[in-house]
């Protein structure tokens, strides 16, 4: 079976799932977060409705942007932390786990642990539907999320669903998520004498990571004019052209739920199809992730596997700018797994997925292959995936971002409100 596929669709979690979910105080024990104030406004929120809140940092990034009581410092081996966590959750008498993100080294064992044990493990992740939106699911996310692949069930359940209103926007700053990059990887790299166990998930070295951030905000403008001269370009061509975009080289959901090593490996495959089978007069966009942290030059190696592919002229490279300026005249787009995706589907454009995906099914994805994808590309039928936006806002998606403060507060807000089981309509 598929990972994350459910073999009985009336066993996906929602509401009704989580009935003794209530907003009595409950003990929580936060993991890992994202690099910057996210877990720490959380753990304050939490703090402030009456929960005991606990919180492990396993680095000095962890460390510096916490700064509340019940840190605790772990400084064991990878191989030890299991252990080290079980006894954790007697101690203090854990009732539920946060963390960003499943398929990390430490959160991999942790979940495993409260599965074991019936506690509760609220996942959160970037938005399925973007933009403006943030997950938070009990149990996995992504390729390890029970929510079934079925369109037929979303349709079912969204039917009982009543209309939501519409959300408003969410303010994002690239320029917070660099600086705030910067300041944890710095912190990671003074504290590692303290931290001696500590493993990143993350593949590079904290000093080169912080490099690569830097010279994107030195190269900020430069990528800017560039980025703006390619979409008038295509514009003004009228060009036809389908959109790739990329995903992060670190992201989990490439190494484990996709059969790429990394981006560069999905890259080749992509451009070598599209020379061997998309039409003559169509071209291909690869868009840059906007925290791509340029450590890897991508243009660069877009540049040469379509030279190889002998596709030079036929590539563009976007190295900056919102995804969907460019997606909206788009034929249609690839993606590895990226919830770009649903931002495609949204407005009617064929995407197909080349890895495991929670909207990759019949109805809202192309099931045919890629070889096929670029002559017959369909769109996705727009009922089905207006049922499956609605049951994802019901059952795991709060409103909100992570890079201002009034994007983090919202998502604090929606998500102490799930936690205890209330529902806040989106705002």
């Amino acid at each position: 079976m598929a990972a994350g596929r459910n073999a009985n669709p009336s066993l996906a979690p929602g509401p009704e799932a989580a009935s003794a979910l209530d907003s009595q105080p409950r003990r929580v024990m936060l993991l890992q977060g994202l690099m910057g104030p996210f877990f720490r406004e959380l753990g304050k929120g939490l703090i402030a409705r009456g929960h005991k809140v606990f919180k492990v940092n396993f680095n000095g990034g962890d460390r510096l942007y916490w700064r509340l009581a019940n840190g605790i410092d772990y400084t064991g081996s990878l191989a030890d932390w299991p252990q080290t966590f079980s006894g954790l959750l007697d101690t203090h008498q854990i009732t539920d786990i946060m963390l960003f993100g499943d398929c990390r080294d430490h959160h991999t064992g942790a979940l495993e642990i409260c599965r074991a044990r019936n506690i509760r493990a609220w996942v959160f992740e970037e938005g399925y539907i973007r933009p403006d939106w943030v997950t938070m699911e009990l149990g996995g996310v992504n390729g390890h999320s029970s929510l079934p692949r079925d369109p037929q069930w979303y349709r079912d359940a969204a039917a009982a669903l009543p209309p939501l209103p519409e959300h408003k926007r969410v303010l994002s700053s690239f320029r917070r998520r660099a600086t705030q990059g910067l300041f944890y990887n710095a912190a990671d790299v003074l504290t590692r004498w303290r931290f001696k166990g500590w493993t990143n998930h993350r593949p590079w070295h904290p000093l080169v990571e912080g490099a690569g951030w830097a010279r994107k905000l030195n190269s900020r403008q430069l990528r800017e004019q560039r980025a703006v001269q390619l979409i008038e370009r295509l514009e003004a061509d009228s060009a036809r052209y389908f959109l790739f975009p990329l995903q992060l080289d670190s992201d989990a959901q490439i190494r484990l739920h996709s059969p790429f090593a990394g981006v560069a490996d999905a890259l080749k495959v992509v451009i070598d199809s599209f020379a061997a089978h998309a039409p003559a007069d169509v071209r291909l966009v690869v868009k840059e992730h906007p925290l791509d942290n340029g450590v890897r030059d991508w243009e660069l190696e877009a540049r040469d596997l379509a030279l190889r592919a002998g596709v030079e002229d036929r590539v563009d490279y976007l190295a900056w700018g919102d995804i969907e300026a460019v997606a909206e005249r788009a034929l249609g787009m690839v993606t590895i797994n990226s919830t770009s995706g649903t931002l495609g589907l949204a407005r009617g454009l064929p995407v197909i997925v080349l890895g495991t995906a929670i909207y990759d099914m019949p109805a809202l994805t192309c099931q045919d292959g890629l070889d096929r994808f670029w002559t017959q590309a369909t769109p996705p039928d727009p009922e089905t995936f207006a049922a499956f936006r609605r049951v994802l806002i019901d059952r795991c998606l709060i409103p909100g971002g992570f890079f201002s403060d009034d994007a983090v507060a919202k998502v604090v807000e929606h998500a102490i409100a799930r936690f205890e089981g209330r529902t806040l309509l989106p705002d």
